[in-house]
Order: C-alpha cells, then sequence, then structure tokens
C-alpha cells in the first residue's frame, strides 16, 4: 500500500480525493518537481526546492511550505513506503496547484489555498557504469510543438505527452525535439546532451528548455573534475554527427543514445566520455 499526502493529512494513495473543481484538473494550473532518492538519501533537493519555488512564483501561486517542511514530507514519505516499495531507488512527487474555487473561470481566484499532493513510487536503480551493460537509448527527432514556457515545470504537459508518445509508437524510447532554426531544445522528457569533436555540449537554458537538476549536476561534477561543458545552441546536424549523445533526467541520471533516427551514433557504442560523466555524477551528486 503506497501512503501519500495531500492538504496536511497521510493516507492510502487509493483513498487520496482531489475535487473535479481544482484547477489543477480543469486548467492544469500547478506545477511539480520529482525528487529521485538513493538509499533515503535525496539527489539534488536544494535544487529541486528552488526550481519548485521558482515555479510557484512564476506563476503566481504562494508557496505553502518552507523548505525545510518539504524536505521533512519527503523524508517522511521515503520512510513511510520504503518498506512496500522494497526499492532502494524511490521517487518523490510533488504537486501544486492553484487550488479549488467553485466556479470555472480562467482568472486566478484570489484568497485560495493551494492544494497539495504528493506520493512516493520506486524508480529504476542508477545507470550501471559499464559501457557493455548499461541500457542504451534509441530515439527519434521532430519539431517541437510545445508552448513556450517549457522553463516551468508546469503539469500542463500535454504537448510533452504527445511527443514521447510519437517516439513510443516509433519504438523508440524516447523523441529529440528540434525548433524552427533546427536547433535542439530537448527531449520529451529528458535534457539532452552531446559530445562532438572532442567537447560537451548541452542546450543553453532559455524559455525553450527546462532547466533540469540532473542537467545541472552533471555540468557541475564535471566541472569539479576540470572537464568543462559548453552550453551552446546545437544544431540538428551536429546532433546526427555527434560522437555521443546522452539523455538526462532525475529518473535516467545519464542515458546512453546509440541511435538517432535508426541511424548509429558515432560507432553504435557507448562512449568512453559518457563512462568518465557518470563516474563524476556518482562521485559528486550527493554533495551538489
Amino acid at each position: 500500500m503506497t501512503i501519500a499526502f495531500l492538504n496536511g493529512e497521510f493516507l492510502p494513495l487509493e483513498q487520496a480525493q482531489i475535487s473535479p473543481m481544482d484547477r489543477g484538473f480543469l486548467f492544469g494550473d500547478g506545477i511539480y518537481e520529482v525528487i529521485p532518492t538513493l538509499n533515503g538519501k535525496a539527489v539534488g533537493l536544494g535544487w529541486h526546492l528552488e526550481r519548485l519555488n521558482d515555479g510557484l512564483t512564476a506563476l503566481g501561486i504562494v508557496n505553502p511550505n518552507t523548505d525545510d517542511s518539504w524536505a521533512e514530507l519527503i523524508n517522511t514519505l521515503v520512510q513511510k513506503n520504503s518498506q512496500g516499495l522494497n526499492s532502494d531507488s524511490i521517487g518523490v512527487y510533488i504537486q501544486v496547484t492553484r487550488g479549488t474555487v467553485m466556479q470555472r473561470a480562467h482568472g486566478f481566484p484570489q484568497d485560495v489555498a493551494p492544494t497539495v499532493f504528493a506520493f512516493a513510487f520506486a524508480t529504476a536503480a542508477p545507470p550501471i557504469p559499464d559501457r557493455e551493460k548499461v541500457k542504451v537509448f534509441s530515439v527519434i527527432t521532430s519539431a517541437d510543438r510545445r508552448w513556450q514556457r517549457c522553463n516551468i515545470k508546469s503539469t500542463s504537459l500535454l504537448g510533452n505527452v504527445l511527443h514521447y508518445q510519437e517516439g513510443n509508437v516509433a519504438g523508440k524510447q524516447e523523441t529529440i525535439l528540434y525548433n524552427d532554426e533546427q536547433e535542439i531544445t530537448e527531449a520529451s522528457a529528458c535534457n539532452i546532451f552531446i559530445v562532438h569533436q572532442g567537447e560537451i555540449l548541452t542546450p543553453p537554458l532559455d524559455n525553450q528548455i527546462l532547466p533540469g537538476i540532473t542537467r545541472r549536476i552533471v555540468i557541475e561534477s564535471l566541472a569539479r573534475e576540470g572537464i568543462k561543458v559548453k552550453e551552446q545552441p546545437i544544431s540538428l546536424e551536429q546532433l546526427r554527427l555527434a560522437d555521443e549523445v546522452w539523455l538526462t533526467s532525475s529518473s535516467k541520471e545519464i542515458a546512453p543514445v546509440t541511435a538517432v533516427d535508426d541511424t548509429p551514433v558515432g560507432n553504435g557504442e557507448v562512449g568512453e566520455m559518457w563512462l568518465k560523466a557518470l563516474t563524476c555524477f556518482n562521485k559528486h551528486k550527493f554533495s551538489l
């Protein structure tokens, strides 16, 4: 039985009920975070909470908790669910919506308490730091058709869902997106890194890209080891000529891509730079 949290109460997940008049249900009017934990310890907690607060501020929703309260909630959910989930890798999903009001209207209501919902779930084990044994990904590319404020981790994810399904229907594990200038933005649920001509590149943050916490940890952990990541535009052509391509997210950490649009990446094998990046990530992920 999974124990969830809803508006101040811990309860079985199947008993959690939210009004259909909640603005998260009606408008997707809210934000969310997914915080990964390993052996009970959160990865990138401070940066996740910073992004959560930034998202709430962008939507004009007052943060209903302090950072300490969020941390306590996350720890409690992990503790209450660790035995039932039977996993060392547990993710905590947090969603905050503007709240419930008994009238459907586009304008923001006044003096409404936010709805806070959270639950824990088992996640896949971290990737194996072995080029021969790690799970590899095959992806397609597609024109980015999402809204223009992807830097907000909004619950309005239909655009991402449709892009992910596009890859799924093609028998792939992800869809890498590009804009009207034929520049890579991100994938449907991941950030992107490539290794091109010996350099590690990732698209710079702007309104087209979610500021991924794993992305940030990768950049900072490599920097600690004296390895520079260049944040610069990546063309679709550069992606296709890359020696290595990686997907990063809280659930995947750093996942190697070995084929893009059915064409092998580099020599079609997991690259040496990926192994170096994952090694740096594992070394520093709890200290950043």
